[in-house]
């Protein structure tokens, strides 16, 4: 039987918490500091009189963001490891115990690191999440101005589709500055929905009118507009980082249209083109269900070097949208499902559009596997075949062709018809052509 051997002599193990961060060293004395921004600094000195050069901590949200900064600013080659990875052994759960145990399995090499983007794509990361917040925000504001409105009984958003919309927000703004006569309220809509709504609008802004409701519906007004100038301002941010990304970058000489983006889209200045040159001239936006918009959220998550992953099966089950294998013996484990990554969730969402389409082959896949499975397993897979398609893309520049369902359907055809013929034979039969 073979020895474990300690691969990294210098290697360290931090456990870090809220309030206080414990080191574990070579030489197994265990040292703690407090989170100020001095502590951590003399920290890393303490490290380096060590002569450590390597350096286990567990991934615990934003606590341990600075430290790894810093860290990394000093040198320092870090693991940041997934607490899962890492479960201590039985007996009593200490601090102490954990920078130990961590400091154990890296002098041994069995830890690995989890994937942590460059400075420039965390900074895109930040804007893009914090403008994903603030549509979260939005959306709650909504709530809160259909709440208002229902309370005075006005229906008008159960008549027309947005309530948030130019329209909407034109006859809100003029029932707040004190308009209640509908046929005036009504002159405010788009022309379509005067022609095509207008007795279901008359009938809807017919309400009971109440000081306290028309209130809250002004204040959740308010909100949404401020969320609107926060997210123009997100914008900026990230205009200016992609700006940056694409600074030594030529323009590609051919870019096709951009793909229309229905909610929320970016105001930035040739966006398309930007996120064609930061690919290097490769329009991922070709891949079904993928626009700028979500490629930029997906490419802020994992940023553009996917060769970190060793393979796409690499990058599937990293997303987690590989089927996992839980069995012992005969028994088969139902085990608690982990929170996917972001840009697995992105994944999802944008193999979820598919279900829809009517000519994308890979929608007819989805539906067909969601007919025998269910909605889960075929958005899953389909998100599955989807980052497969992203990271040839990303990898090997390979460009996709959309063929449409009838190609896939002479493909599923053909495949049925393999199957036939080799039953068959297993028989000692023969399939014959009927003749027209």
């Amino acid at each position: 039987m073979t020895e474990l051997k300690q691969i990294n002599h210098h290697a360290a193990g931090i456990d870090v918490g809220s309030e206080k961060i414990f080191i574990a060293l070579p030489d197994s004395s265990v040292h703690n500091f407090l989170t100020f921004t001095t502590d951590l600094s003399a920290a890393i000195q303490l490290l380096k009189q060590h002569g450590v050069v390597t350096v286990a901590m567990e991934s615990t949200g934003v606590y341990g963001v600075v430290l790894y900064e810093m860290l990394e600013e000093a040198q320092l080659n870090v693991y940041l490891v997934n607490p899962s990875h890492v479960k201590h052994v039985p007996g009593r759960k200490t601090d102490v115990q954990d920078c130990q145990w961590l400091q154990q399995l890296h002098s041994y090499g069995l830890l690995n690191a989890s994937f942590v983007p460059v400075a420039s794509i965390k900074e895109l990361r930040s804007y893009v999440r914090l403008r994903e917040g603030y549509i979260e925000d939005q959306a709650t504001c909504v709530l809160r101005m259909q709440k208002a409105l229902i309370l005075m009984n006005i229906r008008l958003h159960q008549v027309i589709s947005q309530i948030q919309g130019t329209s909407g927000m034109k006859v809100l703004k003029a029932i707040l500055q004190g308009e209640r006569n509908a046929e005036r309220l009504l002159m405010l809509c788009d022309a379509r929905i005067v022609k095509n709504k207008k007795e279901d609008v008359l009938a809807s802004l017919q309400g009971n009118y109440k000081p306290e409701h028309l209130f809250a519906l002004e204040q959740s007004v308010n909100c949404y507009e401020f969320y609107q100038t926060k997210l123009r301002e997100c914008d900026g941010k990230i205009e200016e980082q992609l700006i940056k990304l694409t600074l030594n970058k030529p323009i590609p000489s051919h870019i096709n249209e951009p793909k229309p983006i229905r909610h929320h889209p970016p105001q930035i200045k040739e966006y398309h083109q930007k996120m064609v040159t930061l690919m290097n001239g490769n329009d991922v936006t070709s891949l079904p269900g993928i626009t700028d918009y979500n490629l930029m959220q997906i490419v802020s998550e994992v940023g553009t070097d996917l060769t970190k992953w060793a393979t796409e099966k690499h990058f599937t089950s990293w997303l987690g949208l590989a089927p996992g294998k839980h069995s012992s013996g005969k028994m088969v484990k139902r085990p608690k499902k982990k929170p996917a990554p972001r840009a697995g969730l992105i994944f999802r969402e944008a193999a979820q559009s598919l279900l829809q389409s009517k000519t994308i082959a890979l929608g007819h896949f989805a539906r067909r596997l969601r007919a025998k499975k269910g909605a889960y397993i075929a958005i899953k897979a389909t998100a599955r075949k989807l980052a497969e398609l992203f990271y040839r893309a990303m990898t090997k520049g390979l460009q996709y062709v959309e063929r449409g369902i009838e190609h896939y359907q002479k493909h599923l055809d053909q495949l049925q018809l393999k199957s036939l013929i080799k039953k068959a034979a297993a028989l000692k039969m023969s399939i014959v052509p009927l003749n027209n």
